[in-house]
């Protein structure tokens, strides 16, 4: 590419040769990926402005839909170009998609071998290059096909909130294993630093599965890998996220100080930014310092939380790794529950119970648990034990997994020892005891 070339000119020999719609080489011009494009039309349009995210920005690239014509003028005012340039008809806003690839044989040239007997030494030098430049060229990966892989990731991310764990393991394996055979190759850093984060995400996804089964160990393990693929990616925002993450293995099942070390090292690592991970990370610091009795200490990491997330931009409601109002208010839920805290509790648990929508995940059940646990605590038996058994049964028998029956349980563990043997108890014993298809 020639220097001096303008951004336009630059997107309009991006579209020529690589086959792509005018809005994707118009980012590509600008090395921006989906997801700071998404971020920054985000703020250019404000508070009341479109929202657009970064799977919806590639629908429009690729031309499978159409954004409104208040969209548009905002894609316009972000690239600061016209219409035309973005390849909409100004007259009925109407998009121009161009074909998304060609079917284009590159023609090799026939190379000898450095090595090859007889071949002079500048012949040798000569090949060797071209071999080297070949390798460059053939193992990269480009960046429109990260995008789209890094949209299907965001997607499953999207279906993980209210999908069953068993059926969404396959879908997260097999975009895990793609993601996979595209890191074994050699790489630009640029590019492994992509894939390193979806892997990441990926792995996490698969280890919270994992540990709604039950399967601790699995879960253990690939939380590990996560962790990995974090730390090789060098962000400190995925870094953070994926020890906040796994802080929920030992926080449910042990030992709690190991959640409390995890969230500590993510709380450390998003320090001083205001962002949904740093949230997060300190809501879960939190909740586990409750749970070990440190009083003080957890009070102090929920007001940095909740200054924090009234900073940040919690991210879309419908996604595994955004932090909206009520997954902190659960995680307010689950400090103040450990404290003793009952009142406090029930307010945020009724607050958070009226923003979730009809299609989601356990966590309206999780919430509704710590309410029974609140009042196993205050020593109201039969309704801590009625409430405890009306929740575990309405969960969806997809969703009614090992990490649901083990909150349930903890609503016995909190009634006093003398009176965990009485007719309510022993009724919440017998539905967590039922066979599977009868639950």
């Amino acid at each position: 590419m020639q220097r001096g070339l303008s951004v336009s000119a630059i997107a309009e020999a991006i579209r020529e040769h690589c086959s792509v719609s005018r809005l994707r080489a118009h980012r590509l011009a600008r090395g921006k990926t989906l997801r700071e494009v998404a971020d920054e039309l985000r703020q250019l349009a404000g508070p009341h402005g479109p929202r657009p995210d970064k799977l919806q920005l590639g629908h429009w690239e690729t031309g499978d839909h159409s954004p409104r014509p208040a969209v548009i003028e905002l894609l316009a005012r972000h690239y600061d170009c016209s219409l035309m340039e973005l390849g909409f008809d100004s007259p009925m806003l109407t998009a121009h998609t161009e074909p998304s690839a060609r079917d284009v044989r590159a023609v090799r040239p026939v190379i000898s071998h450095p090595d090859e007997p007889g071949a002079t030494f500048e012949g040798r030098l000569d090949a060797a290059r071209r071999l080297t430049d070949r390798t460059l060229a053939t193992s990269s990966t480009s960046s429109a096909q990260l995008d789209v892989l890094e949209e299907r990731v965001h997607w499953a991310s999207q279906q993980y909130v209210y999908t069953p764990p068993e059926p969404m393991l396959g879908d997260l394996l097999e975009l895990l294993d793609e993601v996979r055979s595209l890191a074994m190759d050699r790489q630009p850093a640029s590019v492994q630093t992509r894939l390193s984060e979806q892997t990441a995400l990926l792995a996490t996804l698969i280890a919270d599965s994992l540990m709604k089964l039950g399967l601790l160990a699995k879960a253990r393990a690939w939380y590990g890998t996560a962790r990995t693929a974090a730390d090789d990616s060098g962000l400190i925002e995925i870094r953070a996220r994926v020890r906040a993450q796994a802080a929920m293995l030992p926080f449910y099942y042990g030992p709690i100080e190991a959640a409390v070390a995890l969230t500590r090292e993510a709380h450390l690592l998003t320090r001083g930014r205001p962002t949904a991970t740093a949230a997060f990370a300190a809501a879960a610091q939190a909740r586990a310092l409750a749970k070990l009795g440190d009083t003080r200490g957890a009070q102090d990491a929920l007001r940095h939380a909740t200054t924090t997330f009234e900073r940040c931009d919690p991210g879309l409601e419908d996604h595994a790794f955004s932090f909206p109002e009520r997954r902190l208010m659960l995680y307010q839920s689950g400090t103040y529950t450990a404290l003793g805290l009952t009142s406090q509790a029930r307010h945020v648990q009724d607050q958070a119970l009226s923003q979730y929508p009809a299609r989601t995940g356990i966590d309206p059940t999780l919430l509704r648990l710590e309410t029974a646990i609140g009042l196993a605590r205050d020593h109201s038996t039969a309704e801590a034990c009625q409430l405890a058994g009306s929740a575990y049964l309405q969960v969806a028998p997809d969703h009614r997994t090992t990490i649901v029956e083990q909150r349930a349980r903890e609503v016995i563990t909190a009634l006093p020892p003398a009176i965990r043997t009485t007719r309510a108890a022993k009724e919440l014993n017998e539905i967590l005891a039922l066979p599977p298809g009868q639950k």
